[in-house]
């Protein structure tokens, strides 16, 4: 697997996987191993565009809950080909959704994965059908736990916090941490 710096990457075309994929857990895993094997069944590659740090732990002070390495790891277990991993400071933050829009031409995308609630650009003003205007669009259906709650990265900080480790570890699908 390829990493890239935003703005970096030109494909004559790929299948792009948006979110900031904090923990990479099931729900992720599912958005990032359909646009794979899309990529495979289309014979092109495949590209996960992610944030460091994720927006949620800029904005909000979030506990991250694995590095941009560990992401970019568990990313390369999945068969993801290429990522571009966008520093989500406070200039980023300023850029309009058609800021996101024209970046992602460059990359020529087939189609993006993306889960339900994917939004983007200044003020979270970018949604799906925005997406849906410029490109092939795909949104992953959320994944449930056991219990039948979304499984989510705020629900899996909400565990660690209560020492629910073997219950985060479920959700994630590999340990924390690791």
């Amino acid at each position: 697997m390829k990493a890239h710096i935003y703005t970096q990457l030109e494909l004559p075309q790929c299948i792009v996987a948006i979110g900031a994929f904090d923990g990479v857990h099931r729900g992720h895993q599912a958005v990032i191993r359909q646009a794979v094997q899309r990529g495979r069944k289309l014979n092109i590659p495949s590209v996960v565009f992610t944030f460091d740090p994720p927006p949620r732990v800029f904005f909000q002070g979030a506990r991250m809950l694995n590095t941009v390495d560990e992401k970019l790891m568990k990313m390369q277990k999945l068969g993801v080909k290429h990522t571009i991993v966008a520093r989500f400071d406070e200039v980023y933050t300023k850029r309009s959704a058609y800021d996101f829009i024209d970046c992602l031409v460059k990359l020529n995308p087939a189609e993006i994965m993306v889960g339900g609630d994917f939004r983007f650009g200044k003020d979270r003003l970018g949604d799906i059908s925005l997406l849906e205007k410029y490109f092939n669009v795909r949104v992953a259906k959320p994944v449930c736990c056991s219990q039948g709650s979304v499984i989510s990265s705020s629900r899996i900080r909400q565990l660690i916090s209560e020492g629910e480790i073997h219950l985060s570890n479920a959700l994630l699908g590999w340990p924390a941490g690791k």
